[in-house]
């Protein structure tokens, strides 16, 4: 029998983790026999210990098969894109109809928010009837008749992970390249993928905060997910500053609306998703190279194929069936709207700090059980450069709280002289 408290000392003293460990506490994270201490001591110990690539390997597997794992047979390629967190992050709603209109099948499986990022799932708990939690026999029909399904972890599949990845959120280990790679690509594997693309966030509003610590976990995550079988490439992408002018669940879903029917397209979360999507359509065999990739999704987005394909998918899993046409009528608004000026031009944002900020206006957790209020956040937010005087708006449920997040705004933001420009995709990381 292999107790849970005799893996994490032996992790704590920095002693490798035979398979036959892992396995077993991963068994105990799932039926419950790990309790919220040790789980959270062994993330602990993983954090300052590290794991090697053969527990790396190990903790992977074990986790996406301490549940079930997808087959599909589809006639087109099953592909997913997973980011590893950043603040105005909202590419996921947009990209996955894109790539269905182009033929791809895309069953992706979001998380919740992890520290100061945004959560995928909790965007789309703002869509009233979604529903991000559906059946294994409704996701696989949502994902064959529409060809994008954006869902949660279910119980079903890589519980384990489900469990550990609410640990990790409040527990200050959310930063561990180890546990990031075994989290995201449990997940991937479970889903029965042919596909995959990562986008590693770079920079002051990244888990990674230096450029050499992303390449390390990008190439992490292509050499245990290509060891696993899974064809996947790796974007490390900016995140110096908020990706969309928009932070928040509602707000972002509200942005990603008006992305795909083409009310607002900004060049930075522009070319961020069609990078992303033209990597997931040649990984995929859609397309021979990235530029008539990025053709194709362009196309898909001007024909308004890939508005409708969201348009489907929401209401296929319980949304209205007009919410492109009436998003302002479904999507919850705070009480509090205040613009925010400062005179100048922004020379550097705190992204971070903002992704905090949101959090303390209640659109993240600090304990795993808390409750998310869908409506609060930030729009037009000011970009490196901008010298418009708006930092942005603030969307607040009650005017304490809109001073305390004004305040952080302001703080989050250094005027002076204009930054030069950054290249949203910095690299392209591709197994050796």
């Amino acid at each position: 029998m292999r107790l849970p408290q005799e893996t994490i000392r032996a992790k704590r003293d920095g002693l490798p983790l035979d398979p036959e460990a892992i396995d077993a506490f991963v068994r105990g994270l799932t039926d419950g026999t790990v309790g919220e201490g040790q789980a959270a001591a062994f993330a602990m110990a993983v954090f300052f210990r590290g794991l090697s690539l053969p527990e790396r390997v190990a903790l992977t597997r074990a986790m996406a098969e301490s549940g079930r794992v997808l087959a599909w047979d589809l006639p087109g390629p099953v592909l997913d894109k997973h980011s590893t967190g950043g603040v105005g992050d909202a590419v996921s709603l947009p990209l996955a109809p894109m790539v269905a209109a182009c033929g791809g099948y895309v069953p992706m499986i979001s998380g919740r928010g992890l520290g100061h990022t945004g959560g995928t799932l909790d965007k789309l708990g703002s869509i009233p009837g979604y529903d991000a939690t559906p059946g294994l026999d409704a996701f696989r029909r949502v994902v064959r008749d529409v060809g994008c399904a954006i869902i949660g972890q279910t119980a079903d599949l890589a519980p384990a992970d489900r469990r550990l990845y609410a640990i990790r959120d409040v527990t200050g280990t959310v930063e561990s390249l180890d546990l990031i790679t075994a989290s995201i690509l449990s997940k991937k594997l479970a889903a029965g993928l042919d596909g995959l693309v990562m986008d590693v966030k770079q920079g002051g509003g990244a888990f990674m905060a230096t450029l050499p610590e992303a390449r390390a976990l990008a190439e992490s995550i292509v050499t245990v997910a290509e060891g696993a079988g899974l064809r996947t490439a790796a974007l490390i992408t900016d995140m110096d500053a908020p990706l969309a002018s928009a932070a928040g669940n509602a707000v972002e879903v509200a942005y990603a609306i008006a992305y795909l029917i083409g009310a607002r397209r900004e060049p930075r979360f522009h070319a961020v998703t069609l990078a992303l999507g033209a990597e997931m359509l040649v990984v995929g065999g859609l397309a021979p190279d990235r530029d008539s990739a990025a053709e194709r999704l362009e196309q898909a987005l001007a024909s308004g194929r890939a508005a409708d394909c969201f348009a489907r998918m929401v209401k296929a899993l319980g949304g209205p069936g007009d919410l492109l046409e009436r998003p302002a009528t479904y999507l919850p608004a705070a009480p509090v709207r205040r613009p925010v000026h400062q005179d100048g031009t922004v020379a550097a944002v705190a992204t971070r700090a903002l992704g905090l900020a949101v959090i303390g206006l209640g659109g993240g957790r600090t304990q795993p059980g808390d409750l998310i209020d869908p409506r609060v956040g930030f729009t037009d937010l000011a970009g490196p450069g901008a010298s418009g005087g708006l930092l942005g708006v603030v969307h607040a449920a009650d005017e304490a709280s809109a001073d305390r997040a004004e305040a952080a705004l302001r703080a989050a933001y250094r005027i002076g002289d204009a930054p030069s420009d950054r290249l949203p995709v910095i690299e392209r990381v591709r197994a050796a």
